[in-house]
């Protein structure tokens, strides 16, 4: 039954971006997601301007910022698995409130001892880490079925615009203001976040914790969760690729003989074409389950990743970048989606803070590759390795789904 029968049937208008931000709770809602995610999207360049000026600083960044999404890969599986029933909200609030306590004690120790400084990014990773997993099964549980990939078009491009503009702010206050400025604001966004979570409405048990396997019995949290590996799996590769796009490209350009300058405009335009591209993915119905247009979305992505390192001149560069960039929402938006049609309602949260963790290794890993190909080989090379080795996990991930079905 398409969604404009179902709607004539209930007696509902079509739901447009505008009556989906007028429902209860939408607004207040996209309010926290911004408060809690901003500290996200700041945090690892934020760390780096803290310590630049110190002896050794920018190497000191570099290992606050490993320290940091370190903390993040090993709380959001962790914390995640927590989040439940009446519970999620407080578990939330608790996370980003040590959260913010971390980034205060980042902002204002900075010359503490540096097993202290790493101690505290860490944890400033690892507090709050639960939080995109606890926001987003919040607002799928808020909303109607029918109307579930349109609030998550809603919330990604909310993630995409943030990223987008993070690393500006970020230097402008580190530079113009001062080195702890960004990590003042962190801690003040966290906080905040902090108190408005526990404001949002209890969306209420969603569902089971577990569903019946077919053999009478109910799993275990961990078989239950583990049955969402092939969704994960296409996650780190997403991830790949944005990696690749992200840490490649000034390589590219400086071989190409092109200004270096120019990686981040395009990466920025490449954040814009997401945004772009997330509100044309929630805008309509597309052909297939959310399954299929992830694997197809995700192949299409690598293929102009791919092209990056073929198309001559800035301008190629550009139109390949900006078309993957358009592509990377619907990615996002359709495993969010998928997770779901595999994942029992009740352990969403915990499911989708085990994803954010997996995307922090897929990253972590598709870097050092890089940085080992990038020794050995021109960046063209680094860039077609990323695509393969995407649409690799994206061939695993296909084969597991076809063999394999959900919870």
């Amino acid at each position: 039954m398409s969604e404009s029968t179902k709607r004539q049937e209930t007696g509902r208008a079509p739901l447009t971006y505008r009556t989906l931000l007028a429902r209860p709770g939408m607004r207040p809602w996209l309010l926290v997601t911004l408060a809690a995610k901003l500290p996200v999207a700041m945090a690892p360049l934020a760390l780096v301007f803290l310590v630049r000026e110190a002896p050794g600083g920018y190497t000191l960044g570099a290992m606050l910022g490993g320290a940091y999404v370190v903390g993040e890969v090993v709380g959001a599986p962790v914390l995640g698995a927590r989040l439940s029933g009446a519970r999620l909200r407080r578990e939330l609030a608790a996370g980003l409130l040590v959260g913010a306590l971390a980034f205060a004690g980042l902002a204002f120790c900075g010359t503490a001892p540096r097993p202290l400084s790493l101690a505290l990014a860490f944890l400033a990773g690892a507090a709050p880490a639960a939080h995109a997993g606890g926001l987003r099964a919040l607002l799928v549980a808020a909303v109607p079925e029918e109307d579930v990939a349109r609030a998550l078009s809603v919330e990604t491009t909310l993630t995409q615009g943030i990223w987008a503009v993070a690393p500006a702010a970020v230097a402008f206050l580190a530079l113009d203001a001062a080195p702890s400025a960004p990590l003042v604001l962190a801690a003040c966004c966290a906080a905040s976040a902090a108190i408005g979570v526990r404001a949002l409405p209890q969306a209420g048990r969603t569902g089971p914790e577990t569903a019946d396997d077919g053999t009478g019995r109910l799993p275990s949290r961990t078989r239950a969760l583990a049955a969402g590996w092939p969704v994960y799996l296409t996650s780190a590769a997403a991830m790949a690729l944005l990696a690749t796009a992200e840490l490649v490209l000034p390589a590219l350009l400086e071989y190409r003989g092109l200004p270096v300058g120019w990686s981040g405009p395009l990466l920025a335009a490449f954040s814009v074409a997401s945004v772009v591209g997330g509100l044309v993915y929630g805008a309509r119905r597309w052909p297939g389950g959310a399954r299929a247009q992830s694997l197809v979305l995700l192949v299409v992505m690598a293929v102009f990743v791919a092209l990056t390192a073929v198309l001559p001149g800035l301008v190629g560069i550009a139109v390949a970048l900006l078309s993957a960039g358009a592509f990377k929402s619907g990615v996002m938006v359709t495993r969010n989606l998928s997770l779901r049609e595999r994942v029992p309602a009740g352990m969403l949260a915990a499911g989708y803070s085990l994803m954010y963790a997996v995307q922090g290794v897929g990253y972590s890993l598709t870097a050092s590759v890089a940085a080992v190909v990038l020794a050995h080989a021109e960046p063209a090379v680094a860039v077609l390795t990323g695509a393969a080795l995407t649409l690799l996990l994206t061939a695993v991930s296909a084969l597991a789904e076809r063999r394999t079905r959900p919870v």
